[in-house]
């Protein structure tokens, strides 16, 4: 089983900076998918980012390339993301996931979600 905690959600002024941070605790096999999500309501999860741990590899949704990044603390255990010139249209539930399968990503083990809300 694995467990994982997100934290970082705040609210920030339109242009700003937010880092989410997602702490798993269990085994994270090499190569798991780690990726972030977010959901407003009333509109479907959208992965934002994901990475495989040990291995860096690393893709982003079209509507955030070059204002995410996504990295890793060390082969397994922690994620961030870190958000840069955030937009109001960024304000979201953002939800760490950890791939069940190694080089998977698409059956996930969830976290809590942390709110992000961007003002202009």
């Amino acid at each position: 089983q694995v467990r994982l905690v997100e934290s970082g959600g705040d609210s920030v002024q339109a242009g700003g900076s937010l880092r989410l941070s997602c702490v798993a605790s269990g085994y994270i096999a090499r190569g798991t998918c780690m990726a972030w999500f977010r959901q407003v309501p009333g509109k479907e999860r959208e992965r934002v980012a994901f990475i495989l741990t040990g291995n860096g590899g690393a893709d982003y949704a079209d509507s955030v390339k070059g204002l995410f990044t996504i990295f890793q603390e060390n082969a397994k255990g922690t994620v961030f993301l870190q958000m840069n010139s955030l937009r109001p249209e960024d304000t979201a539930m953002y939800y760490c996931a950890a791939g069940r399968s190694p080089f998977s990503c698409g059956n996930y083990y969830w976290g809590q979600g942390t709110q992000v809300t961007v003002f202009s």
